[in-house]
């Protein structure tokens, strides 16, 4: 038994990719920070009218998404880990109120690989579907 788990730890540690915690999340100087490539992060900025009000919505979908655990929420800011269903990577969605410029600002970036296939802007994409929808 002891062998049979040695030789499957390997195998549950590859398909579980989790990768550390950003330690530059968060707002800096009134906005999310820009990401470095394009390969495996994803931005927006939404016009908003009532960010705030807004980003209690947008709280509500993330939380109702596969596999998302809202790890972070303050009345301006939200950061949530979201995981792929297979493999198991960790993907950081960051989500903030900007009230001062009537706008929401997103961003979500893989921790791991070097593309993400298009995966990230699909989740901001949805969000902002389901945000007018």
């Amino acid at each position: 038994m002891t062998f049979l788990a040695g030789l499957l730890a390997p195998i549950w540690i590859l398909f579980h990719l989790v990768g550390p915690v950003p330690d530059d999340l968060g707002v800096s100087n009134g906005s999310l920070r820009d990401c470095k490539t394009t390969a495996h992060c994803a931005t927006e900025i939404w016009e908003s009218c009532e960010p705030s009000a807004e980003l209690n919505r947008l709280s509500g979908l993330v939380q109702e998404s596969p596999r998302t655990v809202v790890v972070k929420q303050t009345d301006t800011y939200l950061h949530a880990e979201a995981r792929s269903a297979f493999f198991g990577f960790v993907d950081d969605l960051e989500l903030f109120a900007d009230c001062d410029n009537s706008q929401i600002q997103a961003r979500s970036e893989s921790r791991l690989g070097d593309s993400d296939l298009g995966v990230n802007a699909a989740r901001l994409a949805a969000l902002r579907f389901g945000l007018k929808g």
